[in-house]
């Protein structure tokens, strides 16, 4: 009988177009079940949690698929690290009920965006936030944040020519929490929510920028939310600053934590 089993890894995606398996491309889904073929002898179909673009990162991302192996669930990471590239790394590993699914049964996720609010781009962080430049006031960005939390239509904030179908019918989210914080030359931006639509976090960050810049009022937000339409929102921020953080289910949580994102 085979035993269900979900992995918690992280990923810097800057090599991949994605999780997901595309054909002629490489993504992190491909790579892992190399992997999982290499160590368990056979290779499984795979679920992950989000459907991350190329270039975005991840703290903490959860997998799942049923496997034979009889690998101790400790021993996993060990031995499918043996066979993963620097870049991607499984922490750990537990068993999970059969209809435990990586991506349906999450009820929220909370991602990071990282802006380095320098003249010029760190040679260390280049590759892991966008780079803005002249200074940012925090201020009004954090005013945004907070007239962005609360279930809304987020229309307004999804990537033109997604449609409403493809985001399971309906564009309203409810955003738990959104800060922004900063620390020396970078800002970051952390919001979470029980769900996101195509694009949704780099354009409210890009939104966000735009008021710390001095270049949109703060207080049009709901103004924004009320157009529904993409156009009144602001620029889609670059996919390499955004990290997925946290991910919630009802069994356990899994948090990237601050010290995986140097």
């Amino acid at each position: 009988m085979k035993r269900h089993l979900a992995l918690f890894l992280a990923y810097q995606g800057t090599a991949y177009h994605g999780f997901q398996v595309q054909k002629n491309a490489l993504t992190v889904a491909r790579v892992l079940q190399d992997a999982i073929a290499a160590a368990l002898g056979s290779r499984e179909e795979i679920k992950g949690c989000s459907r991350t673009d190329a270039g975005v990162h991840a703290l903490a991302y959860c997998v799942s698929f049923f496997t034979a192996s009889g690998i101790p669930c400790e021993k996993l990471p060990l031995a499918l690290n043996a066979h993963l590239p620097a870049d991607i790394r499984v922490f750990s590993a537990r068993e999970v009920e059969p209809d435990f699914h990586a991506r349906y049964s999450c009820t929220g996720k909370a991602y990071l965006y990282r802006v380095r609010n320098a003249p010029a781009a760190s040679p260390f962080s280049y590759q892991l936030a966008w780079r803005v430049w002249p200074k940012l006031e925090l201020q009004p960005m954090r005013r945004a944040a907070a007239l962005l939390c609360g279930q809304h239509d987020f229309a307004s904030f999804m990537a033109a020519g997604s449609t409403i179908e493809a985001e399971g019918g309906s564009t309203v989210r409810t955003v738990r929490s959104f800060e922004v914080e900063q620390k020396g030359d970078e800002l970051r931006f952390m919001i979470e929510a029980d769900g996101y639509l195509y694009h949704m976090v780099r354009i409210l960050v890009g939104t966000l920028v735009e008021a710390g810049a001095g270049r949109r009022d703060p207080d049009g937000v709901p103004a924004i939310l009320a157009a529904r339409d993409r156009a009144a929102a602001g620029q889609t921020a670059p996919a390499k600053g955004l990290a997925l953080a946290k991910v919630f289910y009802d069994e356990f949580t899994l948090d990237g934590g601050g010290e995986l994102w140097a």
